[in-house]
């Protein structure tokens, strides 16, 4: 089960519209937005509206709505033409989340490197 919004999450803030954000597509489970610091000339989240700590929660809470969030990447990539791209889900500090809320970097535009740290 999600747990409630939560009063210090801005991802939360931005779901209930009281952050404003670059909204590229919404559904009834996501929201997709562009990111404030671009890392690519493609640099969208996506994330789902139900609030989970990050992604290893989601997709242990709820299957289908990881489903959601990468199918909604997929969508992203397809509107923004990307013939490659990359889906990045930190997961812990020590990965570079920053913001505990499950959500998923769709990056493209460039050359990626591998490995990406």
């Amino acid at each position: 089960m999600a747990a409630e919004p939560q009063d210090d999450c801005l991802f939360c803030k931005i779901v209930e519209g009281h952050v404003p954000a670059t909204i590229v597509r919404e559904t009834e489970t996501t929201v997709a937005f562009r990111d404030i610091n671009p890392q690519a000339p493609t640099h969208v989240l996506v994330i789902p509206k139900a609030h989970y700590p990050n992604a290893a929660a989601l997709a242990a809470a709820e299957p289908t709505l990881a489903a959601d969030v990468l199918r909604e990447a997929q969508a992203v990539a397809d509107e923004d033409k990307l013939e490659s791209y990359r889906i990045v889900f930190n997961t812990g500090a020590g990965a570079g989340q920053t913001v505990w809320h499950a959500h998923a970097h769709i990056l493209g535009g460039r050359g990626m490197q591998w490995p990406p740290g």
